[in-house]
């Protein structure tokens, strides 16, 4: 039986925006100072489950207004309503600069350990504001996952499981506030594994428990203890 390694990626980690591109948001400098920018607290978060479960990670270095490295470049999201009318040139000198490099280094990542015989699950981190559209959204934590592949679903149920044994108790919630089908870094790498390689699921962190230290500290702990455990039973 393959040993499982447990790899990190966050795609919406910062708000960076390089200099010679800010002329873009001239009119929509504030933008960039919001939670539409970065995933708020989400890069500080992998950070530090990497260093408490001593495994690697990768992270976007441009904020996602400019390319989104959680869609396929054909999507068409992957540029926002800031570059989206961007000249072919310009669109290309975005994915070879600042998207490809994320996206072959998470995937040679993935294919090194893969080589060395281990099977690899991968964990994408994002946050979500806890209102949109005028109402909450009632989860602190969120499992993506592709329920047609089975060994994620499963592995998916027992981390679920794993996170409320934990203590504080957060309301674990599956396959929201986003779908783990939709267009995402995970779809694209499962085209490329099967499963006995390749694990890929999302966990999705509600910004409140970001806000304060305490929680931030406990979510932490709760988080880092489940997969801890996780990682012993696979």
């Amino acid at each position: 039986m393959k040993p499982t390694v447990l790899i990190l990626s966050c795609t919406h980690a910062v708000n960076t925006v390089p200099a010679e591109l800010l002329h873009l948001f001239d009119r929509h400098k504030r933008i960039l100072q919001s939670p539409r920018a970065v995933d708020v607290g989400c890069l500080e978060l992998v950070k530090k489950l990497s260093h408490h479960l001593g495994c690697a990670y990768t992270s976007s270095v441009v904020t996602h207004l400019l390319i989104d490295c959680n869609r396929d470049t054909h999507n068409p999201h992957c540029f926002s309503r800031f570059t989206r009318e961007l000249s072919v040139d310009n669109k290309q000198m975005l994915i070879a600069q600042y998207y490809m490099p994320f996206r072959q280094a998470t995937h040679k990542l993935i294919q090194d350990h893969i080589d060395a015989g281990e099977q690899v699950l991968h964990v994408s981190l994002r946050t979500f504001k806890p209102i949109l559209h005028g109402l909450y959204r009632n989860a602190a934590i969120g499992l993506l996952y592709d329920p047609h592949r089975h060994a994620e679903k499963e592995v998916a149920r027992l981390w679920r499981g794993l996170l409320l044994q934990q203590t504080p108790a957060f309301r674990v919630r599956m396959n929201y506030p986003y779908l783990g089908v939709k267009f995402n870094l995970q779809k694209s790498l499962r085209k490329h594994y099967v499963e006995a390689d390749y694990l890929g699921l999302q966990l999705t962190v509600n910004q409140a428990l970001l806000e304060k230290q305490d929680t931030r500290e406990d979510l932490v702990r709760v988080i880092y203890t489940s997969l801890s455990e996780l990682l012993q039973l696979l």
